[in-house]
């Protein structure tokens, strides 16, 4: 049937992957972002400790780490729809597990390990073992505009979320919140294979394997025909150069992303804002993001990953001195023209991110490759906010610690512009004549 669809819609069907997963990231992602709304009520019911009962979100973004390189070598086997609605299973058993809640280890197993171990899977990890595949031209446009999914989910599903908890209770929010992604989640991730050549498609839309093949041969993207035409296994690729540049620059931008994150409504309020202010600031850096992500995915695939890349960390790196100047002058416009060099610039990394190794490493290994690369990733979006943390803790300031993280943005762009995908495979604003 799936197959029967594809045929009829060979110009389309890419597109329709793109919004199966627009869709399922909306889901996944902010399934267990929802914790953030569960804790207080959560808190206020057992009277647990705060780094108790948050324990359990940390407990469970540990456990999708040591879960993305096994996720991709089943990937690499299974494909993406087995995969996609494991995770769905899981991440909505967990949802309607979690109101049984009696004592904090059900939290860890329910809300931490299951729905934790689902969003790796269908969040940003898991989508980008497979959708880089279905796209060539437009793969920047493509992954961008798919894992916006999860910045609009987080604008229309939290909120009604909240409502939910105010209205029934969180217990009651957890099962309806289940109750979604499972009724979303399973008949939606049926339309999903790994790889257009699995539908008898070409990628980028270009209609079948045949009707591609008989039109004028395009431009090729290949720059280093050796490197491209390597299977590349992890063994392979863990002995090159190139991968664990692209770890360095993973784990430095995650660690600089989620440092903000965390830590900024706590800094603007501790310079003198109202909550109001800082709550507002860190909303709006999420709705600009969809618009900075979009707008870079598209513009990469112009000017290449490496000057994207660069470009994404400069607006953090901006967002940083900003940030900074905020402690000796802390005014409204200031604040806004960080939120805007955040959400608009330094978000737009997020499309860039898995096309860098998927035009290094591409190819029927893929998942093993990407998943391990993810570690470091992780790792870094973990120790990052501990770090910010532990230097306030120590010194009483944040200052200290942006300028580390102002430093390791710099390394970041230095280390994806070592790893120089644009040498191996060229993005379509830059592909030389056959």
């Amino acid at each position: 049937m799936i197959a029967s669809l594809a045929r009829r819609l060979p110009f389309y069907y890419g597109w329709v992957i793109v919004g199966v997963v627009f869709v399922t990231m909306g889901l996944g992602v902010n399934a267990r972002t929802a914790f953030s709304l569960f804790l207080s009520p959560i808190i206020a019911e057992f009277g647990w400790q705060r780094a108790t009962t948050a324990g359990a979100f940390s407990f469970g973004f540990l456990i999708a780490a040591f879960l993305s390189p096994t996720l991709g070598r089943v990937m690499d086997r299974y494909g993406p729809m087995v995969v996609m609605e494991f995770g769905v299973l899981i991440a909505g058993a967990g949802l309607l597990l979690a109101p049984l809640t009696t004592q904090f280890w059900h939290l860890y197993l329910t809300l931490g390990v299951l729905v934790g171990a689902g969003s790796i899977c269908l969040g940003f990890t898991g989508q980008a073992l497979f959708l880089p595949s279905w796209f060539v031209r437009h793969r920047g446009l493509a992954i961008s505009l798919a894992f916006s999914g999860a910045g609009v989910g987080a604008r229309v599903l939290l909120p009604w979320v909240q409502t939910l908890i105010e209205q029934d209770g969180w217990r009651h929010a957890c099962t309806v919140l289940g109750v979604l992604v499972l009724a979303i989640g399973v008949p939606l991730n049926l339309l999903l294979r790994r790889q257009p050549s699995d539908l008898g498609l070409a990628p980028d839309g270009d209609g079948t394997i045949a009707a591609a093949a008989a039109k004028p041969q395009r431009r090729s993207n290949v720059v280093n025909p050796a490197w491209a035409a390597t299977d590349w296994t992890l063994a392979r690729a863990i002995r090159t150069a190139r991968f664990w540049w692209i770890c360095v620059g993973f784990f430095t931008a995650l660690f600089a992303i989620y440092s903000a994150q965390v830590h900024q409504t706590s800094y603007l309020i501790e310079i003198g804002f109202s909550q109001g202010d800082a709550a507002r600031a860190l909303g709006n850096v999420g709705l600009l993001g969809i618009i900075g992500q979009i707008a870079l995915g598209a513009l990469s695939d112009r000017i290449g990953r490496e000057p994207a890349w660069a470009l994404s960390c400069l607006g953090f790196a901006l967002t940083y001195g900003a940030l900074i100047a905020l402690h000796d002058n802390p005014s409204l416009p200031l604040m806004y023209a960080m939120v805007a060099l955040q959400g608009l610039v330094g978000f737009g990394i997020n499309s860039v991110f898995s096309t860098i190794p998927a035009e290094i490493f591409q190819g029927r290994h893929y998942g093993s490759v990407y998943g391990t690369i993810m570690i470091s990733s992780i790792v870094g979006g973990a120790f990052g906010p501990w770090f910010t943390g532990f230097i306030h803790d120590r010194t009483g300031s944040y200052t200290p610690a942006f300028w580390v993280t102002i430093a390791l943005l710099a390394l970041s762009t230095f280390a994806i512009w070592r790893a120089s995908p644009g040498k191996i495979r060229a993005v379509a604003g830059r592909m030389k004549p056959c």
